[in-house]
């Protein structure tokens, strides 16, 4: 197959020239003349959403430890200037057997945190945390797939955002993949 980037039981990525085809499961996703590029209207919109769920944050925690909330973890990490463990709530995305999180619009707190101690316990469900390492994505076809999944594995109305934001999130995301320790 000409111009064959990546290939697992499960995914095949092709390159082709500015184009992507991304496939796994039987899904066909192409990302055509998808050249990531900044917004600050996404931008905005990530920041006012972000800035609802911290407000909400609170009520959010109690329903994951509760009954559960989606594709929702907790991710705890160690402060990279106090060494204080920090949890915040991520979405745990699932690809080719592999997890992954990340931030849509740049680098925040947690993702910063999580660069500088490339380590981290993730929770599923609250009574399961597991330890994991954490290496950042770069750009390419495994950060691509995880794009595309994480607007397929989002929640509506989340998914509906991470859709059309997918330009700008290709541009601006921090994206790890996680992996047992």
């Amino acid at each position: 197959m000409a111009g064959l980037v990546a290939a697992s039981a499960d995914s095949v990525f092709v390159g082709i020239g500015l184009s992507r085809v991304a496939v796994w499961n039987g899904a066909c996703t192409v990302l055509r003349a998808m050249t990531p590029r900044r917004s600050l209207a996404w931008d905005l919109i990530f920041r006012v959403a972000y800035a609802f769920i911290r407000i909400t944050d609170p009520l959010l925690r109690w329903t994951w430890f509760s009954v559960g909330l989606g594709i929702t973890s907790r991710l705890t990490v160690r402060g990279r200037r106090t060494g204080r463990q920090r949890s915040v709530l991520v979405g745990l995305i699932r690809v080719d057997r592999r997890w992954y999180v990340g931030h849509p619009n740049g680098e925040v707190a947690w993702t910063a945190n999580l660069r500088h101690a490339l380590a981290a316990s993730i929770a599923p469900r609250p009574e399961a945390p597991l330890d994991v390492s954490a290496r950042p994505l770069e750009a390419g076809p495994e950060r691509d797939a995880v794009i595309v999944a994480t607007a397929e594995q989002q929640p509506f109305p989340a998914n509906l955002l991470y859709r059309g934001a997918r330009r700008h999130i290709l541009s601006e995301g921090r994206y790890f993949r996680l992996e047992p320790r």
